[in-house]
């Protein structure tokens, strides 16, 4: 097992790339931070380049990694270069993006979440992970939606993005079309006086379900498209509810 020792070191130059969306481009692959996300992955049997710890977390994981990955023990110093945190877990694995490529026309069964231009990196994971926990097949980002592979991401998804499929970067306006014409039923969401109350709902068993900006809800166009546009009744005098919260609601009365 390697022992690295400096910042300067060509392997913590790739790791410490990671953190940005050039670098994960460019390496094809992004980092786990903790213990509890790399155990997710190799219980997933995802692909790892590599896991990396202090020699304190390596002593107490080292016999948890499978032969043959590559494993790394670098010291405090570079852990918190690495993480770009003072107080890191100690504890990294280098881990393949998944295949991003997707056709909607040739998705015969399921349930979708489409995010619209969602930023927040907080908002995008703790919706992946309730996608998840709510039996979602998969979670599709428009152009101009948060990272899903960013670390503030990957921090709030908590290891859900090994359960279920993660797209982004996709045209909504088109995985609309091609999700209808499969005989999806997809719902947008919005208060405006043409959206009907969720509980009167009773979808398929294959739907999407679209959530918008957290500024400035759903696109227009895509709410032309859907087969139905859904809002919750409030009751009380809150003018709006986080996109999280909302999903969170939607998502388990829907499945």
């Amino acid at each position: 097992m390697e022992i690295i020792t400096s910042n300067q070191n060509s392997r913590v130059k790739l790791w410490t790339s990671l953190q940005t969306a050039k670098g994960r481009q460019q390496s094809g692959s992004y980092l786990l931070d903790g213990w509890h996300l790399v155990q997710e992955a190799l219980n997933q049997a995802a692909p790892i380049q590599a896991v990396i710890a202090t020699e304190a977390q390596m002593d107490e994981h080292l016999a948890d990694v499978p032969q043959g990955v590559p494993a790394f023990q670098v010291t405090d110093e570079v852990a918190r270069h690495i993480a770009k945190t003072n107080n890191p877990q100690g504890i990294f694995a280098q881990t393949s993006l998944p295949n991003n490529s997707f056709d909607p026309k040739y998705v015969h069964a399921g349930q979708w979440l489409l995010l619209d231009r969602i930023q927040d990196p907080g908002n995008v994971g703790t919706l992946v992970r309730t996608a998840d926990a709510a039996g979602f097949t998969g979670v599709a980002l428009s152009v101009g939606s948060a990272d899903p592979f960013g670390p503030k991401v990957v921090r709030a998804m908590q290891g859900s993005q090994f359960h279920l499929k993660v797209i982004k970067d996709v045209d909504l306006a088109t995985w609309i079309d091609d999700l209808e014409e499969n005989n999806y039923d997809v719902y947008g969401t919005t208060l405006s006086d043409t959206s009907v109350d969720y509980k009167t709902v009773v979808p398929e068993k294959s739907f999407a379900l679209i959530l918008g900006n957290e500024g400035q809800g759903l696109d227009p166009e895509l709410l032309e498209k859907t087969s139905a546009n859904l809002h919750i009744n409030f009751l009380g005098k809150a003018e709006s509810l986080n996109v999280a919260v909302a999903g969170g609601i939607l998502m388990f009365a829907l499945n």
